[in-house]
């Protein structure tokens, strides 16, 4: 009955039960950092000296050691924006796809409140970063809170929040656990690399436990409103929602026959690199008169001769989408999205095996090869492997067939065409590239076509990445309904 009743309150009191409870959140906030920002601002003896000693010392400890400043660097990246940004945006793609917008929306919320909280309390506050003897680490503008700080505990915490109904109850607290200890070492790192005080990453967990408490509390309190069950927050916060956002709830394994796979998988790569090494030794030095060796002498010459700087800033471009940077993004972009659609790992695990057999071919066999860059002008300058295959050829290649292959046989729409059609493009685009900037001959793009074929051909034939859709699998959103995921989400979003 009190459920029932709740849920037939007007409109008005509902606003004013929301607002009081924002207004309690922001006033307990306001407290703390008021406090906070007095005992900074007026440089409080024990705070300042805490601060700035803890920054000296860190300084004096990591400084003289390169490589562990690059590991620093590393887990500090993963509280930066880029990554938290990426991260909750596939997310609320991949809820979306799933049909849960409500859980969209708090993502998007939560995570467009902690972006504005940061700069603006930077500009309000208008502490300066310290300043220590050897500068490992530079960062822009102020440093009260640590933006790291409080965007890794919202970003994290909120994913937790909604995707702890799609674990098993005995991996729930170990998730708990590896998200506080991310969250402390993020924070651990800004005062470690001397961007930020102690007392900036405390402020940043502060406001972000604040900002993620009260955001959840709305939620809850919107599952009350309705009548809804009120669960723990450790079963997060739809836990009727588990199987739907599920990454594969029907898959009960991802190879029928891992061992075997494996095996195949280990034979197959040394034959491929024999393939490559074979090739690339007959091309390199023992070519002399043949048509290859015409074709890798005039190729270079004739493009060397037409440079011109529209072209040049042309072919720049074009090279940096087969660079890893891009083929990272691409794949971290198209790989979640195909497993929110068809809820299964093979595809990823096809496009995963593929990048990494690349990797590794690729730098196995520039290795042993060791050819010289074409006797031209090197645009790019001094590369750290050698020219035989094209690295940046090899992964275009891959990524995108292997992308091809997926989408082809997962959809009967036209656009499945358009996948095709970049698995040429792109791969001829940086090819051309790569020979106009003078860093590959035209061997070295058929040595990336051998690589991408034979190894993508290996990987078809072991992981068969559409065996799924072969046995019935269907989407979980029809390509034709795509249009109705921004009606879910204005839906919502609406107040009912």
């Amino acid at each position: 009955m009190t459920a029932v009743k709740e849920s037939g309150r007007k409109p008005l009191e509902h606003f004013a039960e929301r607002s009081v409870a924002g207004l309690v959140g922001i006033a307990a906030v306001g407290v703390a950092f008021g406090l906070l920002l007095m005992l900074v601002r007026f440089k409080w003896g024990p705070l300042y000296d805490v601060d700035h000693g803890i920054a000296e010392w860190f300084n004096g400890l990591v400084s003289p050691h390169h490589a562990l400043v690059t590991v620093l660097q590393a887990v500090t990246d993963l509280g930066g924006r880029p990554v938290l940004i990426w991260l909750v945006t596939i997310a609320v793609i991949g809820l979306l796809i799933r049909r849960q917008s409500r859980l969209a929306v708090y993502l998007i919320i939560t995570g467009v409140g902690g972006l504005i909280l940061d700069p603006s309390l930077k500009a309000l506050v208008g502490r300066l970063r310290p300043v220590v003897d050897v500068p490992v680490a530079s960062a822009p503008g102020n440093s009260f809170p640590s933006g790291h700080a409080l965007g890794s505990f919202v970003a994290y915490g909120a994913l937790l929040l909604v995707f702890l109904p799609a674990m098993a109850p005995r991996w729930r607290r170990p998730a708990i656990a590896i998200v506080a200890v991310l969250v402390a070492l993020v924070g651990l790192t800004r005062v470690a690399l001397g961007v930020h005080f102690v007392s900036d990453v405390l402020a940043g967990w502060l406001l972000g436990a604040l900002w993620l408490a009260l955001t959840a509390y709305a939620f809850r309190l919107w599952r009350r409103e309705r009548g809804r069950t009120v669960p723990p927050l450790s079963e997060g916060l739809e836990p009727e929602a588990g199987h739907e956002i599920s990454p594969a709830p029907d898959e009960e394994r991802v190879l029928a026959h891992p061992r075997s796979a494996i095996a195949e998988l280990v034979v197959g790569w040394v034959l491929v690199f024999g393939a490559l090494y074979g090739f690339g030794m007959f091309v390199s030095y023992h070519a002399k008169g043949t048509f290859f060796d015409t074709l890798d002498t005039e190729v270079p010459r004739w493009f060397a001769d037409r440079h011109t700087d529209p072209l040049t800033d042309l072919s720049w471009w074009w090279s940096k989408f087969g660079d890893t940077h891009a083929i990272l993004l691409v794949s971290l972009v198209f790989c979640p999205i195909v497993l929110a659609i068809w809820r299964r790992w093979r595809p990823v695990l096809f496009v995963v095996l593929a990048m990494f057999g690349e990797l590794s071919l690729f730098l196995a066999s520039a290795r042993v090869v060791e050819r010289p860059r074409p006797p031209v002008e090197n645009l790019d300058g001094q590369m750290p492997t050698s020219s035989f295959p094209s690295g940046h050829i090899a992964a275009t290649i891959c990524l995108w067939t292997a992308m091809a292959i997926i989408v082809f046989a997962r959809t009967d729409r036209w656009w499945r065409w358009l996948f095709v059609a970049m698995a040429v493009i792109m791969p001829v685009g940086v090819a051309t590239s790569r020979m106009y900037r003078g860093m590959h001959h035209p061997t070295d793009f058929m040595g990336a076509i051998l690589l991408g074929a034979l190894w993508l051909g290996l990987l078809y034939w072991v992981v068969k990445p559409n065996a799924d859709v072969y046995e019935g699998n269907r989407p979980s959103i029809e390509s034709e309904d795509v249009h109705t995921l921004d009606d879910e989400l204005a839906k919502a979003a609406r107040p009912e």
